[in-house]
Parts: C-alpha cells; structure tokens; sequence
C-alpha cells in the first residue's frame, strides 16, 4: 500500500461513507423516493423514525407528506410500539432507524408488540453489517441471527437502488411484519443491467458459470458480480445467485444451483453466524444435499471503527479478497 493510498483511505468518512466504486452509477435515496411514490398511491402508508430520517432517508418521505410523518425521538421501543398501534388500525407505517437500536434495543417490542400478532409494520433498519466504520456501537454485524428465529418476520437484504426501488410496494403489500436492511445515501445501481426483478421470497440466478457459484445477499451480490468478472480473467466461469429475501428463503431456487460439482461460495455482509451461509447449509442438510459450503463473511467478533475501504479489506468482503479466497479454493 502507498502512503498516498493509506491517507485516502484513512480520511474516508467513517459513519456513513458509500460503499460505492468511484465512477459507478448511483441513485440517491432510493428509499426515500420510493416510499412517497407509494403514499400517492395508497393513503394508509404512513413514516416514522427515531430521530434519524436524514439517515435513513425518511427525510424525503418527510418532505413529500409531512402530515403522514411522526418523528418519535430517540426512542426505538416507543417507534415500534406507535407503529404497531397504527397498523392496529389499518395504516402501514414504515418505522425507521439504525439497523442495531432496531435489533438490540427494540426486540422485545417488535417480537410481542408486532410479530406475535402478525400486523403490517415495516421496520428499515440503517448501517446493516459493515457499512459504516463507527464501531460495533453501530455495525450491525449480527442483525439477521437476532431477527430470524423471529415467527412471522419477513426479511429482505437488497442489493441496489433497484432492489430497494422495487422492494418497498411488495413488502407494503405484504402479510405481516418485515424487516428491510437499508442501503441509504448514494445507493449503487447495479441489478437494471440484469434480467432481474425483485419479486419478494425469490432469489435469482443473475449469471451462469461451469466452475462456481456464488450465493449472495444485500451488497455482497454487487461484489459477486464484479469478482465474477476478475473470475473470468483467470478462466474460471463463475455463476451468481442473488438472494434478496433470507425469511422466507427460496430453498428450490438456491439449492438448483448447489446440488452440483461445482464450488459453492455464499457471499454476505453479515457475520457467518446465523445469516445467509447458514441459511444455505441448513436449507442444504435438510434437503440431503451433502455438499461443502465456502462461506464469506464477516467474522463472528467485533470489529474495528475506521475507514470503510481499509475495514472491507480486512475482513473479506472488497472484491480483491473474494477473488483471492475463490482461487486459493480452487488451487
């Protein structure tokens, strides 16, 4: 590393810095956007959040209708519970806030107050696993192990703008609470180049590829794309398998692309304790797939405040690294 590539690196702004590559196309709150697309066209959809709309883009739902906007303090519990009463009668709130006061210190309430009595409240939760380098205080590396022994709570982990864009009427429409692991700010635009749209509980299969296959979530799969490119170089032939939704997870469609002789990798901004690698290995031993799993993820451990770029090359989940780890696996 340069000196002149340590400093850049070490002035990236840490709390809510892109994740996207220099020149790549982006869309700004989508989100945000979307989520007042949908209030024109259906009056019960309603936004909350505690004390951080401009951080998880519910500033633009703000500005679009105010008067459908509750802005509830720096108070989680008090978030979930409120949504929870207005979907009681008939609204459909989006409740938003970071990913960890969601998981860590609102559970209880979403799991009584909303998840036992199954009620349409959409919970957006910001900063989701390595997307910000302020410390475990707000990585919320370990979001989906809470949240997915949780009955009834549909959670959905989007790749892109596209994603998010199409995501937010389906889980809207959707029986039941949700769980959306937010990409706020300048969101990388990455799936419109694909024959892809979301459809809620689906995965995809993005490419084919003789040698590998690659299972992803949330921006890992924008990662799977691109280490599948740098694959190719190196002649290996690599296909990706987008998997939006973790509850409920698309077994048929995952496990098509495991139950072969090809090398299985899942790819996932998440600790490899309880998120989409173990989805897939459970998924698999139930099916009597045998097959071995190489999973990239985060490590099960808290990790280090920095600089975003330095923070995902540490840990394996920048492009360089994956590439890295795929051919040592087929060596």
């Amino acid at each position: 590393m340069t000196s002149a590539t340590a400093t850049r690196r070490l002035t990236t702004s840490a709390m809510i810095a892109s994740f996207a590559d220099p020149g790549q196309r982006t869309a700004d709150a989508p989100f945000g956007h979307a989520l007042a697309a949908l209030a024109e066209q259906d009056e019960r959809v309603v936004g909350l959040t505690a004390d951080l709309g401009k951080y998880t883009d519910m500033h633009v739902f703000a500005a679009a209708h105010p008067g459908r906007f509750f802005q509830m303090g720096m108070a989680e519990q008090l978030l979930l519970g409120a949504a929870a009463g207005m979907a009681e009668v008939g609204l459909v709130p989006f409740a938003s806030t970071y990913a960890v006061f969601a998981a860590r210190r609102a559970y209880d309430f979403l799991c009584l107050d909303i998840a036992e009595p199954n009620l349409n409240v959409n919970i957006v939760g910001g900063l989701p696993g390595l997307t910000t380098g302020y410390g475990p205080s707000h990585q919320a590396t370990e979001d989906i192990a809470i949240f997915r022994g949780m009955p009834n709570l549909t959670i959905v982990d989007p790749c892109d703008s596209v994603d998010i864009a199409q995501a937010v009427p389906q889980l809207a429409a959707a029986e039941g609470p949700t769980y959306l692991r937010l990409l706020r700010g300048k969101v990388p635009t990455v799936l419109d180049e694909y024959d892809y749209t979301f459809q809620l509980g689906k995965a995809a299969v993005l490419r084919g590829g003789r040698d590998v296959v690659l299972v992803s979530s949330g921006l890992m799969t924008m990662r799977a794309l691109q280490a599948a490119e740098r694959l190719a170089r190196h002649h290996v032939d690599a296909a990706v398998v987008h998997t939006p939704t973790i509850k409920p997870f698309d077994a048929p469609t995952v496990l098509a692309e495991v139950d072969t002789d090809r090398l299985v990798v899942t790819l996932e901004n998440h600790t490899v304790v309880g998120g989409l690698f173990e989805t897939v290995a459970s998924a698999a031993v139930r099916a009597g797939v045998g097959k071995r799993i190489v999973p990239v993820g985060l490590p099960d451990e808290f990790l280090a405040a920095g600089a975003l770029p330095t923070l995902h090359d540490r840990y394996g989940l920048a492009t360089d690294r994956i590439v890295e780890k795929i051919l040592g696996e087929l060596a």
